[in-house]
């Protein structure tokens, strides 16, 4: 690839080394630098135009910068991909594990990857790693389950990805935040059969904390036959665990109108999702220990553990 070409691919940027590569002398590098004709952006990256850099030029500066085997990953590869709206106020780059970029780069943030020529897409500009990898690194830095939950609902509802790819990924790495809760939910939606979220509701919510026992899966008949996933009948209190990644649309407008009938009939209907059931079971606890204990319950929620934060007074 000759010059301009290099530089049209790479929105304007090139390296000093690229340059030389493609037959440009030192010292004409740095007559079109200081004739003003090019310009630095990071040590040895110089944009060949005039004017802010978009978005795209400020990738590749990053990527140029980073060297050998970088690729653009994180927020930013998510905004390229489609994957979110914003990318944020810095390029994330990652690099080989192997070696070690000198010197901070203004404004952009390096990560490291052992696993890096598998994750990165072989083919995609500017070069950054796959989808399903992307999600995964953003689910690894996520510092709230809600926001790891974000990311993995986004790709499925953005027609990105698909839980069955996502598993896959998810399967070959050794090490990742919030595991679990990413396992349960897209064994929830690929499987659709004994649902993780369901579960760990009965074990860390309702029996960790001694809640009374729910009737799950209860067929309700009436004008339209409709499930409730967890009812405490006596107490005319109802749970629903939304297990369902990129649940969107029709589908909502049914929940709505299930949760605005359930109401009308006098029922209080408490909604949950993975981060909720996943990332705070003591939360969830406590405030379904309240709802009950507001419609009759007698009993009393119990601590799971001494770092848990239900106490009796939070629900008399």
């Amino acid at each position: 690839m000759d010059l301009d070409d290099l530089i049209a691919v790479q929105h304007g940027l090139v390296s000093r080394a690229q340059a030389i590569t493609c037959g440009l002398k030192v010292r004409r590098i740095e007559w079109l630098v200081t004739s003003g004709r090019w310009r630095r952006v990071h040590a040895g990256v110089f944009a060949t135009f005039t004017g802010p850099l978009t978005f795209e030029a400020r990738v590749w500066a990053a990527i140029l910068r980073a060297g050998r085997g970088a690729v653009a990953s994180h927020r930013t590869a998510a905004f390229v991909d489609g994957l979110c709206d914003d990318p944020g106020p810095v390029v994330h780059v990652t690099v080989p594990a192997d070696r070690y970029v000198q010197c901070k780069i203004e404004g952009v943030r390096v990560h490291y990857a052992h696993r890096l020529p598998r994750t990165r897409h072989p083919a995609a500009t500017p070069p950054r790693t796959r989808l399903e990898e992307t999600v995964l690194d953003l689910v690894d830095v996520a510092s709230h389950p809600r926001e790891a939950e974000g990311w993995v609902t986004a790709a499925c509802q953005r027609r990105l990805s698909t839980p069955e790819r996502l598993a896959d990924a998810l399967g070959r790495r050794k090490k990742i935040r919030w595991r679990p809760m990413v396992e349960a939910m897209l064994v929830d939606v690929a499987d659709g059969a004994q649902s993780p979220l369901e579960v760990r509701h009965l074990r860390r919510v309702e029996r960790a904390h001694g809640l009374p026992v729910g009737c799950r899966q209860r067929r309700v008949a009436g004008q339209r036959v409709i499930w409730v996933d967890v009812d405490y009948d006596p107490y005319s209190v109802r749970v629903e665990l939304d297990g369902r990644v990129g649940h969107v649309g029709e589908g909502r407008f049914r929940d709505r109108r299930r949760d605005n009938r359930a109401t009308v009939d006098g029922h209080a209907t408490l909604r949950y999702g993975y981060a909720d059931v996943f990332g705070d079971p003591c939360g969830v606890a406590a405030e379904q220990a309240r709802v009950l204990t507001a419609r009759g319950w007698r009993g009393q929620a119990r601590t799971c553990g001494s770092s848990c934060h239900v106490r009796s007074h939070d629900h008399q």
